[in-house]
């Protein structure tokens, strides 16, 4: 008797990658996976629960030990009704078969069955005969090439065999798997049976509204992110000292801006843990050459992201609040009415600014102190700067295979990343450009915020609709 959800046994021989293929299909980077052949030793089962409901199960299996003698089994008491289960019953107390008892027996309780070979290597006798003993089984079937690496020249021949036993085959490359693709990939699972459809169209809308749901958790992340980074502020009490002290001023500018940046950054990380939460991933590891990997505030972030000189011309000239708003830490900083103590600053907050200042400066004198306030970001440039590192971060999660982990980053012939730096925000059009200069304003001064922050909200929404394609897969290897 079939199981009341779709349960799928993920087979195949030792180190062919289906510890790799249940961990992306799960969304479960927890799974042992390891380069060594035959790390999977016992049976383990991985349901995938949305909204407390089991929504289908992987069973992971131990790899073929005595495929051959399977085969010869099979083909020996053809005549059974149910191949697998014959052979369970008949194999179970004996320990020379416990390996291959525990891997047949999912199939003989009704599982379908997902072989998985690893299309880079050659085609083999032993593959051959693990291909037909599935065939005999008589249950719904599938076989994946997980190819890893860019080594094609063996594709076709695993194509050729395996479409002779099996109701579908599909290339599926476990480390680089986009969410549409693990889509896809359900979708053509009801092609292996007609029975499964409902099922499997059922676990597939139930797939798809715990998407929508992260993807909106994940936007109000985001729009959170931004408006207490638009409205902090950071203060130092100082004694008050000589002006034309060099010395002294530096120290204060020193302080305030270490003081200021790291707030902005801390932000950052914890909407990024957030992030990480919403889309399951425990196991993360960055390429150094991504943008993320760098500082906030280095030069390379700030020639990557954000918008082009023309698109804030105008988008200034549409906000209009911007211009005037505070003061300019580049400049002589007359604003001040008591006298600047800061001057230009050659790195720091300001690295990639230019003249355009991050955050305004306010010093309130008292009796023999002065408290300096730098923020709440008057600069254009970086909340636009900050939501493009955060949607690359977006781009990261929600592609990021859980299958991939370090275990496949030095392996031979593996396929490269394809690190893009991406501007998302530049991408956009022009009204979504002021939607969001408007926004940015209405947040830092705390009024008009809920009209802004919808129209925000929807542009921000439809950018992580739009990653979820696999088109865009290059970016999730950032």
């Amino acid at each position: 008797m079939a199981p009341a959800i779709p349960t799928l046994a993920i087979m195949g021989h030792p180190n062919a990658g289906k510890s790799s293929v249940v961990a992306t299909l799960t969304e479960n980077d927890r799974i042992q996976i390891d380069k060594r052949a035959g790390t999977t030793t016992t049976l383990d089962r991985y349901p995938v629960v949305i909204d407390g409901v089991k929504v289908i199960e992987f069973i992971d299996t131990p790899g073929f030990q005595n495929p051959n003698y399977i085969l010869e089994w099979f083909q020996n008491h053809l005549d059974e009704a149910d191949l697998a289960r014959a052979f369970v019953d008949v194999h179970a107390a004996n320990p020379l078969y416990v390996h291959d008892c525990a891997l047949m027996r999912p199939v003989a309780e009704g599982a379908g069955i997902i072989l998985v070979v690893d299309g880079s290597k050659r085609i083999k006798e032993k593959d051959r005969c693990e291909i037909e003993l599935l065939r005999l089984t008589g249950r719904p079937r599938m076989a994946i090439l997980n190819n890893t690496t860019n080594v094609t020249e063996h594709m076709e021949a695993w194509q050729d065999a395996l479409n002779k036993a099996f109701n579908s085959v599909r290339e599926f490359n476990a480390h680089r798997a986009t969410y549409d693709e693990r889509i896809r990939l359900l979708q053509a699972l009801k092609t292996i049976d007609q029975r499964w459809e409902e099922r499997i169209d059922e676990t597939i809308h139930a797939f798809e509204r715990d998407w929508d749901r992260r993807i909106d958790q994940t936007v109000t992340t985001i729009v959170d992110m931004l408006k207490e980074a638009l409205t902090l502020k950071v203060s130092e009490v100082v004694e008050a000292f000589d002006r034309s002290s060099v010395a002294e001023r530096e120290a204060v500018e020193k302080k305030l801006t270490a003081s200021f940046e790291d707030g902005l950054r801390k932000l950052e990380v914890r909407a990024q843990d957030q992030i990480r939460e919403h889309f399951r991933h425990n196991v993360w590891n960055l390429s150094p050459d991504s943008v993320l990997a760098k500082d906030l505030f280095s030069q390379e972030v700030g020639q990557a992201l954000g918008l082009s000189r023309k698109q804030l011309a105008i988008v200034g000239m549409a906000a209009g609040a911007f211009a005037g708003a505070g003061l300019d830490l580049t400049s002589a900083g007359a604003t001040l009415g008591a006298g600047t103590i800061f001057g230009a600053l050659g790195g720091g907050a300001l690295g990639f600014f230019g003249r355009d200042a991050l955050a305004k400066v306010d010093i309130k004198k008292a009796i023999g102190v002065e408290r300096v306030t730098m923020g709440p970001v008057t600069n254009q440039q970086f909340p636009f700067v900050l939501l493009d590192r955060v949607i690359l971060y977006c781009a990261r999660a929600m592609n990021w295979a859980h299958g991939r982990q370090a275990a496949d980053e030095d392996a031979p012939n593996r396929v490269p990343d394809k690190s893009l730096n991406k501007a998302f925000t530049a991408e956009l059009a022009s009204e979504q450009h002021k939607a969001l200069a408007k926004f940015f304003v209405a947040a830092r001064k705390g009024k008009d915020l809920a009209k802004h922050e919808e129209a925000c909200r929807q542009i921000i929404r439809g950018v992580l609709r739009g990653l979820s394609r696999s088109e865009i897969d290059s970016r999730a290897n950032l």
